[in-house]
C-alpha cells in the first residue's frame, strides 16, 4: 500500500511539474511584429485585427480551434453579422467576439458563426 500511494505522488508531481514547464514555455514563445519593408497586408506591423502581441497564448490557441480567420471564405458569413460580434468601439478598427479574447477583423470567420436575429 506505501508503495501505490509512492507512485500516485510521484505521479501528481510529476503531472505538475509537466504542466508548468509546457506553460513557461508558451509564456516565452510570444514575439513581436517585426516590420518589414514590404510586408504583406496582413501583417500585424499593418493590420491592427492581425495583432496578437497583447494576447494571451491560450487565447491564440482558442482562436485557431475555432478555425478563426481575418477574411472570411464566405461573402454573406462574416464576423460583423454574426450573433457572437461585439462592436467596433469608437477609435478602433477592430471588433470582439463573445468566444475569446483580442482584436476581431468585421470580415473575418469562425466555424461557430451563426446569423444574427
Amino acid at each position: 500500500m506505501n508503495n501505490l500511494a509512492n507512485r500516485r505522488m510521484f505521479l501528481r508531481q510529476w503531472l505538475a511539474l509537466s504542466g508548468v514547464v509546457t506553460l513557461a514555455g508558451c509564456a516565452g514563445s510570444k514575439k513581436a511584429p517585426v516590420a518589414q519593408s514590404g510586408a504583406s497586408k496582413n501583417t500585424p506591423a499593418t493590420d491592427p485585427c492581425s495583432d496578437l502581441t497583447s494576447v494571451d497564448p491560450v487565447d491564440v490557441q482558442k482562436r485557431k480551434s475555432l478555425g478563426y480567420t481575418n477574411k472570411s471564405p464566405l461573402p454573406d458569413s462574416q464576423c460583423d453579422n454574426c450573433k457572437l460580434w461585439v462592436p467596433v468601439k469608437e477609435g478602433q478598427e477592430c471588433g470582439g467576439c463573445l468566444l475569446f479574447t483580442g482584436p476581431v477583423n468585421p470580415a473575418g470567420h469562425c466555424t461557430y458563426w451563426a446569423p444574427q436575429v
